[in-house]
């Protein structure tokens, strides 16, 4: 029996395989397929705390410090890769819960345990026959100067309040475009695209194609704007410190950035208000579908 398919058959060691050495499931709130207009999946790199018979207890997901919110029955898809293998499968959330007494106590949110996980193809690394991952873009810029990032993050941010007080309406993607031309630039380097791969508490993952893997060459900090559209506006800039990179067989590069607010510490409250703002977006609009 091949041994992809063995680990498979075989998920809930894998599980606990993941669990004793400290490892992480990677978590997304599942987008409602009836929504065309969604554009991204939001996924969170959170560590598996507990497995009992029946659920899983992971942290909880969030960002520079701070918690973000989900709520009980949020259908939930969840990744775990080993080595190059991933595998995938769609779950719920149940809620916060303690387990344990004493020093022993741990709390964090809690899944339903899957009744089978997926494995993902090479081909379709976000992918399985029930659930997808759809990674939000990013652009990206060496940041020659970090100073010279705050009068942009201002303007980015006065930008993005501007329009969540005319009640969200966003633009048409050319307007769109052309306003993000025209946003005010730091002191940045050529700029070059990547995905998303995750958030955690202290930073993120990037997901970054082989053709542009070489603008990373000597950078230290990079000037960022995720697309979550439309439930966000307009692109939300941010600063961010590169810490490690890796290529796979493949030549895609894995860059792991922690968030940078070392020179604009006002800007960090608005950016995690706007992740839990786009998070509390999503269930939302799916509880309200399902009241329909």
């Amino acid at each position: 029996m091949p041994a992809s398919r063995s680990r498979t058959e075989r998920w809930k060691e894998l599980l606990q395989q993941l669990h004793d050495r400290g490892g992480a499931l990677e978590i997304a709130v599942k987008a409602d397929p009836d929504r065309v207009d969604h554009r991204s999946d939001l996924v969170w790199r959170v560590r598996l705390l507990a497995i009992t018979a029946d659920e899983l207890l992971v942290e909880y997901p969030s960002a520079a410090g701070r918690s973000i919110s989900l709520g009980a029955n949020v259908p939930i898809v969840a990744a775990l890769s080993v080595g190059q293998n991933r595998w995938m499968f769609t779950t719920e959330s149940r809620g916060v819960r303690v387990l344990g007494q004493g020093h022993a106590a741990v709390s964090g949110l809690v899944l339903k345990q899957p009744t089978e996980i997926e494995r993902c193809s090479r081909r379709q690394f976000f992918r399985i026959s029930t659930a997808e991952l759809r990674l939000p873009s990013v652009e990206c810029w060496p940041l020659l100067d970090p100073a010279t990032a705050i009068a942009a993050e201002t303007a980015n941010r006065l930008a993005i309040e501007d329009r969540l007080a005319r009640d969200g309406i966003v633009q048409p993607d050319s307007e769109l475009a052309a306003t993000a031309d025209s946003l005010l630039l730091p002191d940045v380097g050529p700029s070059f695209n990547a995905k998303l791969l995750n958030l955690s508490g202290g930073g993120m993952g990037l997901l970054i194609d082989p053709g542009q893997a070489g603008k990373l060459d000597r950078v230290r900090y990079l000037w960022l704007r995720i697309d979550l559209r439309p439930e966000i506006p307009a692109p939300v800039a941010l600063t961010a410190k590169l810490v490690h990179e890796h290529r796979d067989s493949s030549q895609h590069v894995f860059a792991g950035l922690c968030f940078d607010f070392a020179h604009h510490p006002a800007h960090q409250r608005f950016v995690v208000d706007l992740l839990a703002h786009y998070v509390n977006q999503l269930q939302q609009n799916r509880g309200a579908r399902e009241a329909a």
